[in-house]
C-alpha cells in the first residue's frame, strides 16, 4: 500500500470559500481537487491548465451568457417578444 504526505498549503479565506462552493456544485472536496491536480501534473509531467486571457469576443460571449440566465419574464408573450426583437 502506498504511503500518503501532507501539503500545507496558504491561500486567503475569500478565495478558498470561492474555490470551495465552486467544487461543492461539481461534487468535489477540495483535498479532491487537489489530489485530482497533483495526479494529472504527475502524469502528464506538465502543468495541465492552460492559463490564458479570454480575448474581447469570447469576454462578451461570457458576460452574453451570464446575463441570459439572469433575465425573468412574467409572460410568455413577453420572453417571445423580446426573443424577436433585433440586436438582443
Amino acid at each position: 500500500m502506498a504511503t500518503t504526505g501532507m501539503l500545507h498549503v496558504q491561500i486567503d479565506e475569500d478565495t478558498k470559500e470561492r474555490a470551495t462552493l465552486a467544487l461543492s456544485k461539481v461534487g468535489l472536496s477540495m483535498p479532491d481537487a487537489v489530489r485530482l491536480f497533483l495526479t494529472r501534473v504527475a502524469a502528464d509531467q506538465a502543468f495541465s491548465l492552460a492559463l490564458v486571457e479570454p480575448n474581447a469576443t469570447t469576454r462578451s460571449a461570457m458576460i452574453e451568457a451570464r446575463m441570459i440566465g439572469q433575465a425573468r419574464f412574467l409572460t410568455a408573450a413577453k420572453l417571445f417578444d423580446d426573443l424577436d426583437t433585433p440586436g438582443q
